[in-house]
Formats: structure tokens, sequence, C-alpha cells
């Protein structure tokens, strides 16, 4: 599956989504966005999960909740959720928002993955 935003594909069993978001987005693309993600997940949120930011430039509310939303639903679902390549950006906006705490964040995809086979 893949929208503008968002890739996801599967390494060596682990679902990975790539967003990729320009410093400016489009409120009704970050609605189709969430239904995209809602859509992935929905069918498989209790597996294992791997969310890259790499390409992620905006950094704002709507990137925080939707973050919080996927963890939810893949938690709830008993999957697990690592994130990777976050910017400084998004890194700082989880810490001030005190929701780094909520995630497992590793610094590549690599590492993610390597996490999600050690577990």
């Amino acid at each position: 599956m893949s929208n503008r935003h968002l890739k996801v594909s599967q390494d060596q069993g682990v679902h990975v989504m790539e967003l990729t978001l320009p410093l400016v987005v489009d409120p009704t693309d970050f609605d189709k966005l969430n239904e995209a993600i809602g859509e992935a997940t929905d069918s498989a949120g209790g597996e294992r999960w791997v969310l890259d930011l790499r390409q992620v430039e905006y950094v704002g509310s709507a990137l925080l909740g939707l973050l919080v939303n996927l963890r939810q639903r893949i938690k709830s679902a008993g999957g697990r959720l690592v994130l990777c390549g976050l910017s400084d950006q998004v890194t700082k906006a989880l810490q001030t928002c005190s929701l780094h705490n909520l995630f497992t964040i590793a610094p590549s995809r690599a590492e993610a993955l390597k996490s999600m086979r050690t577990r």
C-alpha cells in the first residue's frame, strides 16, 4: 500500500511504514494519510511495525497525534511499534510534549529491524 505520503512494505517479516511529509501539509492530505495508516494497521495491527520518519520535515500537533494514535492502535491489537529516523526537530517535539517515553526509538531502520528480531 502506498500513497503520496505513505509507503508500506515488509522487511524480514516486519511491516515498515515510511512517511514523507514536507514542511507544509494540506489538512485534507493529512486526513487521507490517517485513513491510509488505519487501513494498513487494521489488518495487521497485532504484528511488528517500524515507522521510518527520515523523510518527515513537518513537525506539529497533527504529526504528534498521528504517532500517539498509531501507537495505541498497534498496542491495543497486541503488536509492537518502533520509530526510527527521527530528525532533531521531531525528537525535540516528542520530548517537549513528554511523549518520547511512550515510544521505542531506534536511530536507523536497520537498528529498528534488529530490535524487532531480538525481542
